[in-house]
């Protein structure tokens, strides 16, 4: 049977050789850090990656859909794509947020980092740097279970709304999901920025 035929095969195919890549080049050994910076980025990648996707594809194909009167429509897209992309979406989101806050809080880095440094002496640069991208996280965490995703269960008639709540969610979700697309480029700029330097 060939793992790659199913998503959850290929998942965790790709963390098995992952895990044997590490143990080969480092030994057998857990360590904290390592571990919780991959489940990070590998989910924060996720998290980006399909907001891109909504931002830069879905968004404008469903509005060419729905503007082609001979066309298929947008029904496919609302039916069975975006739900479970919003699936994936959220719950990236979600991990990406809590391995980063435990990443912060393993090294001791949690309030001082929500603090921007300040108060710390001598003044933690760190701390400003991977602050500011982490309040912009969490902005966007909270943008995706607040405002985008009650919305989005309107739009996709997971919950019944009237013509005009739609129309309402639909732009909420809207401007939430660009506000993220808006704060994801200076927030991935911190996080790479707080060990790489800025790259000014």
């Amino acid at each position: 049977m060939n793992p790659l035929n199913t998503i959850k095969g290929t998942i965790i195919a790709g963390v098995v050789l992952a895990l044997v890549i590490a143990a080969l080049i480092g030994g057998v050994k857990f360590e904290f850090l390592p571990f919780d910076r991959w489940l990070h980025i590998l989910a924060g990648i996720t998290w980006i990656g399909l907001l891109y996707y909504f931002n830069f594809v879905q968004v404008p194909a469903l509005g060419a859909a729905l503007s082609d009167e001979g066309g298929p429509g947008g029904a496919g897209i609302t039916k069975y794509v975006a739900p479970r992309a919003l699936l994936w979406f959220r719950w990236s989101a979600l991990v990406t947020w809590l391995s980063g806050a435990a990443y912060l809080g393993h090294n001791g880095q949690f309030m001082s980092a929500f603090k921007l440094g300040l108060g710390s002496d001598p003044f933690n640069v760190y701390a400003l740097i991977i602050g500011i991208g982490a309040w912009m996280g969490t902005i966007m965490l909270f943008n995706v279970w607040v405002l985008i995703w009650p919305n989005q269960k309107k739009l996709l008639g997971m919950v019944e709304a009237s013509d005009d709540e739609k129309a309402k969610a639909k732009r909420i979700a809207f401007l939430a999901s660009r506000t993220n697309t808006f704060l994801s480029i200076p927030m991935l700029m911190c996080m790479g920025s707080a060990t790489h330097g800025l790259p000014l």
